[in-house]
């Protein structure tokens, strides 16, 4: 009997390497294509304009607010964040106050203001008239140095050279030291504040770029009534700056808005190293109450800390400063007078307008502690 199945053929190598050949060939295509769709699609990527088909797109899960409903919010939560200058209602009791104590000394320029930085409430008398600043403009000269500082121009260890231009008489002890003396700009920032070097606050305002320059960065801050218009002492007054300009520039360091976080260090650092307490300090102070003594001690002793900068010229007085409270909250404050030659009244009268403000900066009680009523104690 005969098979009619065909003989079976032995596979050999032939399928195997057509296979191979194939893989290879589909291989080969594919990264063609690919290479080719990457180099259309690298510039769109690079511009960060490529289109995505929907199909490919994530759905977004935050919603943008819309302005209007950034005012509702606004509306029914109108208390700031802290961490910004920002005004919100005014405390008329104590505006009204000021404008008291200033009408009793009609023959002298006043100008007063106060934020409380974490609720925004403020009070205000002329605060943005501009008057002669005298050495309050230093606090806004540290600023502007402090900026350059953080943006790199500036380094807080730099050397700035004593030229004979930049010689200041009056308050300091630069003055007396060699033409071409050197001074790190620490030195020179630190000496400002704390013994009112003139000498030395020229040497900033010089490395900032100078009048004109530091006078931009004013503008830019927000601090329209300031102006550097002479090198210190500037005895007749011409520079300027006003009670809202002084607090501001104070707080936009302590709110983070101006400087970075390293700076706002130093910036208070500095401020805390003035050793002229009698102005606003002395006006707080009495007008707590209480045992009295220096201003500084007596002050820490009921939990306050003022970071301040005064400014005297005989025709003209300021003081401006960063008051921390007990309660851990923070306000700022600027009072400027400008009256007859060396008039006691003057300082008097900056005085008489901090204790005024004691009554709105007394701490807020403490809320109650919580405590674990005995049915939510655990057993052990």
């Amino acid at each position: 009997m005969s098979n009619s199945r065909p003989p079976r053929r032995s596979p050999g190598w032939g399928t195997p390497l057509r296979l191979l050949l194939r893989l290879m060939v589909l291989g080969i295509g594919l990264g063609v294509l690919t290479g080719s769709a990457l180099r259309w699609f690298a510039p769109q990527v690079q511009r960060q304009t490529l289109n995505l088909p929907s199909w490919l797109q994530l759905p977004e899960t935050v919603e943008a607010e819309t302005p209007a409903q950034n005012n509702n919010k606004s509306e029914t939560n109108p208390k700031p964040v802290v961490g910004r200058f920002q005004p919100t209602r005014e405390i008329p009791e104590l505006s009204a106050r000021w404008r008291s104590i200033a009408a009793t000394q009609m023959d002298l320029q006043a100008s007063a203001y106060m934020l409380i930085l974490d609720d925004g409430r403020f009070a205000q008398m002329h605060a943005d008239r501009p008057m002669p600043a005298a050495s309050s403009i230093k606090t806004p000269v540290l600023l502007a140095a402090l900026q350059q500082v953080d943006a790199g121009d500036l380094h807080w260890n730099e050397p700035l050279v004593l030229t004979k231009d930049l010689v200041g008489g009056g308050a300091g002890w630069m003055a007396s030291r060699p033409l071409g003396s050197r001074f790190p700009t620490r030195v020179a920032a630190t000496e400002m504040i704390r013994v009112s070097d003139n000498s030395a606050t020229n040497l900033l305002i010089e490395r900032v770029g100078g009048q004109q320059t530091i006078n931009r960065r004013f503008q830019d801050l927000g601090l329209t009534a300031t102006a550097v218009n002479n090198w210190l002492p500037d005895l007749d007054g011409t520079n300027t700056t006003s009670a809202h300009d002084l607090s501001r520039s104070i707080a936009l360091v302590d709110t983070g808005e101006a400087l970075s976080l390293r700076s706002r260090d130093l910036f208070r650092e500095v401020m805390g190293s003035s050793v002229t307490n009698t102005l606003l300090p002395s006006g707080l102070m009495k007008g707590l109450g209480g045992a009295q003594g220096a201003p500084d001690s007596t002050l820490a002793s009921k939990g306050y800390r003022v970071y301040n900068k005064t400014g005297d010229i005989g025709i003209a007085y300021a003081d401006a400063g960063l008051i921390e409270l007990p309660d851990g909250r923070r306000a700022v404050a600027g009072f400027l007078v400008k009256g007859p030659f060396n008039d006691p009244r003057s300082t008097n009268l900056i005085r008489a307008m901090a204790a005024a403000m004691a009554p709105h900066l007394k701490p807020e009680p403490a809320p109650p502690r919580r405590t674990a009523s005995p049915s939510q104690e655990s057993t052990p």
